[in-house]
């Protein structure tokens, strides 16, 4: 079989994954700030992450996959400028920042739910505070300096700082001049301290004075602790790359050693994957524009949340998305399709199918769960083609769309025989995530939140009008259907997905 490549954001080349520890994989991707609601941008991080995930079980690997919550330390500008994220928002709400933390990490989890997305481990940075502090007394006297700020990190103590954004000219200067108090442009909080006459909800005593750790710092502390240096991968969305991941990769040499980036383990990681944005042309992306996109927002309009995972899932990870409302339709339609033929087949197999079924020698479960690869040739030379086509394309830097592409191939595969076809569904859809197993038709319809009409009455309108029909009361069909119409409903006789009604 194919091997696994990836795209190293620090080498800028496309690497075959190699474990550090055989049979295992361990994955740290970069959580949110949990100060506000996550818009959908912010969630493309998620579904990315869970996907390489998936590939890696996939690939018989023992996944540790760690998604950390940012409940201290974030300024609201990622260079140490600005106030701290979470007092602010707690100030705003007159609430705790305890409260701000736990309503959003929860509002976040509920999202990553809704989106498939699999990851359990969610440690929080005030859990590792203590440590955080060990970490910095150990670094302290050779790559850090006190300010009447806190304490800072010197760049120019670590070997190719900044090589994984390129933020260097070829002589090796930084782009940016220095200002007042720091040594170096780019150094950065390893702590700050509470300033004289102020009282922060979340701070501790320090050797530095008392004050909250940076927001870099949490990442190394807990990545370090839960995963080991060095690790197998580190995810986060493409921001990160020019400030957050190279202050992060600094603090990892500085603990282990202070040797260059030519070998990647150094970093802390030996490989370092960024996914691109999700952009959106009215400006609604910012949480900074009020009503953001969120996947509430989502949900609230009628959308399936998984319509908007396979509208991720249709551009590489590493591809710029363009959001509109015509796409995310678009998205659901397909899904709707995989479904109803998912649904044909099952209504034609006699035994129940699910991603855990023999013989594919596939096992899922809900924590630790490992998945071992399905070999193709159990399903036959057409299905078996299909599966290399599939195999292929997510070996290739998770490619997606071509692992789409072989999935409907195979739902179209008439020949072929159904349970096979539904065995090679199921192995499929264990990576894509899109639960094509469990979720119904009706699931995918179309209902805005604000909708008044309850199903039961659709249904029993429907039932009428389809009993008229039958009777060649044409009269009494389209009056149940304007009926239907006034309350918002529309019936879809000539829909070619066979969908019987949608609300508008």
């Amino acid at each position: 079989m194919t091997d696994l490549q990836l795209f190293n954001s620090l080498t800028r080349s496309l690497e075959t994954f190699e474990p550090v520890h055989p049979g295992e994989a361990r994955v740290y991707s970069c959580g949110p700030t949990v100060y506000n609601y996550q818009h959908i941008g912010n969630m493309r991080a998620y579904v990315f992450a869970d996907t390489l995930g998936r590939v890696l079980q996939w690939k018989g690997y023992k996944l540790t996959h760690v998604i950390n919550i940012t409940d201290v330390g974030h300024l609201t500008s990622d260079a140490d400028e600005g106030e701290d994220k979470m007092e602010r928002m707690a100030a705003r709400e007159n609430k705790s920042a305890w409260e701000i933390a736990k309503f959003y990490q929860q509002d976040f989890e509920r999202d990553l739910a809704r989106l498939n997305v699999q990851t359990k481990q969610h440690p929080r940075a005030t859990e590792y505070v203590e440590a955080m502090i060990a970490w910095g007394q150990r670094i302290a006297e050779k790559h850090c300096y006190e300010l009447d700020s806190g304490l800072y990190f010197d760049v120019s103590t670590v070997e190719d700082y900044g090589r994984l954004a390129r933020a260097v000219t070829d002589d090796g200067e930084g782009r940016i001049d220095t200002v007042e108090g720091k040594r170096n442009a780019a150094d950065f909080a390893i702590w700050r301290k509470t300033p004289a006459g102020e009282t922060r909800q979340m701070e501790w005593d320090s050797p530095w004075g008392r004050g909250a750790p940076g927001w870099h710092l949490e990442c190394s502390v807990m990545g370090e602790a839960l995963l080991g240096f060095p690790f197998d991968i580190h995810t986060g969305g493409i921001d990160h790359r020019e400030i957050h991941h190279p202050n992060e990769i600094a603090q990892n040499q500085a603990y282990c050693c202070t040797n260059g980036l030519d070998d990647a383990r150094n970093s802390g990681a030996k490989i370092w994957m960024h996914n691109n944005f999700l952009v959106e042309r009215s400006g609604k992306m910012s949480k900074s524009a009020g009503e953001f996109l969120r996947l509430q927002l989502l949900v609230d309009k009628g959308y399936h949340p998984l319509a908007y995972r396979l509208m991720c899932l249709q551009a590489h990870y590493r591809s710029e998305l363009e959001f509109s409302w015509e796409g995310l339709e678009a998205a659901l339609t397909r899904l709707k399709r995989m479904v109803m033929a998912v649904e044909t087949l099952k209504s034609r197999h006699a035994e129940p199918v699910s991603a855990s079924m023999e013989p594919s020698e596939i096992s899922l479960q809900t924590e630790g769960w490992t998945l071992k690869q399905v070999q193709g040739d159990e399903w036959g030379s057409l299905l078996g083609a299909f599966h290399q086509q599939f195999h292929d394309g997510i070996s290739s830097d998770l490619n997606t769309s071509i692992g789409l592409n072989a999935l409907e191939a195979v739902l179209g595969a008439r020949k072929a025989d159904v349970g096979k076809k539904l065995e090679a569904i199921a192995a499929m859809d264990a990576v894509l995530g899109l639960d094509l197993l469990s979720v119904s038709r009706a699931d995918l319809r179309i209902r805005p939140a604000s909708a008044a009409i309850e199903e039961s009455e659709i249904e029993d309108a429907l039932a009428r009008r389809k009993a008229a029909r039958a009777e060649k009361d044409f009269a009494a069909s389209d009056a149940i259907r304007d009926e239907l119409a006034a309350k918002g409903v529309e019936v879809m006789d000539g829909d070619q997905l066979g969908w019987e009604w949608k609300l508008a």
